[in-house]
């Protein structure tokens, strides 16, 4: 009997399905810390619990991204094991902060299936949700992926593509609770930009630019328990290069969205997002941002920003497709965000 895990072809989903993943995982400081030595991440509220204080919280949650890459590391072995590619992202929801301590799990639920056309793979929706040690679902976001099959004559399944919603509602958004942004020192947080001071439309170029390394990129992902094959094993591609775990460079980018968007403190929504193109060692990742929309809370003193954030490996800013619409060879991510930001 065997006892190793070859992972899920495509064939092996079922819809409608639920599946438990393992190994829950407790985080503490010690995320935080190796979060911040692999990206440049410099927000205030998930670096300081006196900040963080200071805006009505306990103290200062894990950052968002890294709560996200927690739960979505959770999922490879079941899901993208032997995926071909991670195709996107809809209906993400930031629902309660992670704080250091918390245990994570995750669960995903099958909502599409359709194989493609040539027979050799096909695309796999689920739902995915974080729950914490209390059963809270801190996180929730629809991912779809293209999935090698392993029986090339075993029947498509009937295709379901979900119904998914183009993007989160600013009445959806869910305000970590207690979060006063009212008496927000913008002098520690790194700059004087506030909601007022963003307009629809408006595109930021980030400037700054860091060149991936092979062995930093292999580490973080190893640190979000990623098992995907592509990330490790060279012989998996026939160029004999690893890919970049695509959520390395949303937080390469996310972090090099401080300069420009130091104020936009906390990820609540991902309202759809792409890996245009793959991304490998030796490219230097830059990045630039859209301001789509923007909304104020209830919660005091604090507003919400719409954000595209667009990681390059070259190229001038500002330029995602071109005359035939699709993305730029240059073009790694195009993911679209919700963030709370001070009035």
């Amino acid at each position: 009997m065997a006892k190793t895990n070859p992972g899920r072809f495509f064939e092996d989903y079922t819809l409608g399905e639920v599946i438990v993943h393992a190994v829950p995982r407790t985080v503490s400081g010690g995320e935080r810390a190796l979060y911040h030595a692999l990206y440049p991440a410099r927000h205030a509220l998930a670096s300081s619990d006196a900040f963080a204080q200071s805006c009505g919280l306990p103290a200062s949650p894990l950052d968002d991204i890294a709560a996200f890459h927690v739960v979505f590391g959770k999922t490879v072995p079941d899901i993208s094991l032997n995926a071909l590619a991670n195709l996107g992202y809809a209906e993400g929801h930031w629902l309660r902060p992670v704080w250091p301590g918390d245990t994570l799990r995750s669960e995903s639920e099958v909502i599409g299936l359709k194989q493609n056309s040539n027979g050799k793979s096909g695309v796999v929706w689920v739902r995915t949700r974080g729950f914490n040690q209390h059963d809270d679902v801190v996180i929730e976001y629809v991912r779809w992926a293209m999935v090698r099959k392993r029986d090339l004559e075993r029947p498509a399944p009937e295709p379901v593509i979900p119904d998914l919603q183009e993007a989160v509602t600013p009445d959806q958004l869910v305000i970590p609770e207690g979060l006063d942004f009212s008496g927000y020192d913008f002098a520690l947080a790194g700059e004087p930009h506030r909601f007022g001071d963003y307009e629809i439309g408006e595109t930021i170029d980030h400037v700054d630019g860091v060149t991936v390394e092979e062995a930093e990129h292999m580490l973080a992902t190893r640190l979000w328990q990623n098992t995907a094959k592509v990330h490790f094993d060279a012989t998996q591609r026939e160029d004999g290069r690893r890919l970049i775990y695509g959520g390395h460079v949303i937080s390469m980018a996310r972090a090099l969205s401080f300069n420009g968007l130091a104020n936009a403190q906390v990820v609540v929504a991902l309202n759809g997002g792409a890996h245009a193109n793959p991304c490998f060692a030796g490219d230097t990742i830059r990045a630039w941002s859209e301001v789509l929309d923007k909304a104020e809370t209830a919660a005091p003193g604090v507003g919400a920003l719409r954000l595209r954030l667009v990681a390059t490996k070259g190229g001038a800013p500002f330029r995602l497709r071109g005359e035939n619409g699709k993305y730029l060879p240059e073009v790694l991510l195009d993911l679209d965000y919700w963030a709370l930001i001070p009035l």
